[in-house]
């Protein structure tokens, strides 16, 4: 059968993220099938895709949906509309099914699939698209497939599936169209070394998504990846691991392959600030890493432990000073409003993120209340929402301690202006400085200019 995957994603604030899940859905299926991408990310414009059906004549649609909304509790934004403007479109031209998947549909299955009329859905791991397409094409029977939903999603269909045991392909093909426009705005291309996360934060769908248990991809494959996306032309890669070293281990064994493989540009992900074993980061810098993503989200043990964090401020300044030390560029990302926020505890954080030596901060206030998590059954419990409340429209958790407007004008206060303290991912501002840069020929996620 003939496939087209789209990545439905608009998002480019900071900058634009390559879409790795189509990679992976297309390794599952590319033996099988004839699979073409539409990236509308590249296209500029969600009618392009009703183009690219009629040339090609799919037999099934998939639609990855990464991004529900901008989480931003200020001026908060629905992608919802636009993802329906796609499908009508798309629905003018043809009567192929239409499957949705990713990420985001994963947090509102039954929601998505009722909102914008989709015939299916994948929960979970895209990989399970592979079962879906051989019941389609045998005409068998597809609900009772584990993760696969129908319009209208019955409840009974709604049953998270358990994780994808079976091998994981990435099909990456560097002639791709949207793969020029990654290369062109910034460089950037993702990898991913495991998938599942064993922490127990709050607020996160990350262990709904991909699970609880690490599943660790073999380092030795990881760096070929890296390789083949080094000679494709990437300038910079980022693991997209939702904790790169959630398995110290496991980090370093990757860090090393790097090398063995003779991949030379520069890399960063994503890091928990926990206590380092010696020279951890030293053997990062030396395999390529320049760039470290601390999320920190609080430097007040209190709150630290109300998010459920593996760590205390004290292991934070330790990872920092660390990597820093190695001679890599540092961020960290604070999450403000925690339940048990108040002025005191924002006080402590903040004094202690000055305190931070060459670094960027990010500032988010305000936590998103999302499905399937902790945060979501406190703001049940203490009344702020109903259990049963639809929250596919943007709801954002309320510290009985301190308002959100409070938070925001004492960061305002205390930031007074200075470039290393950045509100959220910086706004359009950021982002339309950064696309400048990225044309100008400038790789990566460039706020190390930023370290003060």
């Amino acid at each position: 059968m003939k496939i087209l995957l789209i990545s439905a994603n608009t998002e480019t604030t900071p900058y634009p993220v390559y879409p790795l899940g189509i990679d992976y859905v297309a390794g599952a299926i590319a033996d099988r099938h004839r699979v073409f991408v539409t990236d509308i990310n590249e296209t500029g414009d969600t009618a392009a895709p009703a183009t690219r059906v009629r040339e090609i004549a799919p037999d099934v649609i998939g639609i990855s949906i990464r991004n529900i909304d901008n989480t931003e509790v200020k001026a908060p934004k629905s992608y919802i509309d636009q993802y329906q403007t796609l499908i009508c479109r798309i629905r003018e031209v043809t009567s192929a099914p239409i499957v949705l998947g990713g990420s985001g549909f994963t947090l509102f299955p039954g929601r998505l699939i009722e909102e914008l009329q989709a015939d299916y859905g994948v929960i979970g791991e895209g990989e399970r698209f592979m079962d879906f397409l051989d019941a389609l094409e045998n005409r068998f029977e597809v609900c009772g497939l584990p993760g696969v939903i129908t319009n209208p999603a019955a409840p009974a269909n709604l049953h998270f599936p358990p994780p994808w045991t079976k091998e994981i392909e990435r099909r990456f093909n560097p002639q791709s169209p949207h793969v020029s426009y990654y290369l062109k705005k910034g460089g950037m291309l993702n990898i991913q070394t495991q998938r599942g996360c064993p922490f127990n934060c709050i607020y996160c769908t990350y262990p709904h998504i991909e699970g609880r248990h690490l599943r660790a991809e073999s380092p030795h494959k990881v760096a070929r990846t890296a390789r083949m996306l080094q000679d494709a032309g990437a300038g910079y890669l980022f693991v997209t691991d939702s904790v790169f070293n959630a398995s110290p281990k496991h980090s370093l064994e990757v860090a090393r392959e790097f090398q063995k493989a003779g991949v030379t540009v520069p890399w960063g992900a994503y890091l928990a600030p926990i206590r380092p074993q010696a020279e951890f980061f030293k053997i990062l810098a030396e395999s390529g890493m320049t760039h470290v993503e601390f999320g920190t989200e609080a430097l007040c043990d209190g709150v630290l432990e109300n998010y459920q964090k593996p760590f205390k401020t004290a292991d934070v300044f330790d990872a920092h000073q660390a990597a820093v030390d190695a001679g890599l560029n540092t961020a960290h990302f604070f999450l403000l409003g925690a339940p048990n926020e108040t002025p005191q505890t924002l006080e402590e954080t903040l004094n202690n993120a000055e305190a931070l030596k060459k670094t960027v901060r990010f500032f988010f206030s305000g936590i998103r209340i999302y499905p399937h998590t902790r945060l979501h059954e406190i703001a049940v419990e203490s009344g702020q929402i109903t259990e049963d409340q639809d929250l596919l429209s943007p709801c954002f958790f309320k510290p009985k301690g301190i308002g959100l407007a409070q938070i925001e004008k004492t960061l305002r206060d205390r930031a007074q202006n200075r470039m290393n303290w950045v509100f959220g991912a910086g706004g359009e501002k950021t982002s339309k400085i950064l696309s400048r840069l990225h044309d100008r020929g400038h790789v990566g996620p460039l706020w190390e200019h930023l370290i003060q």
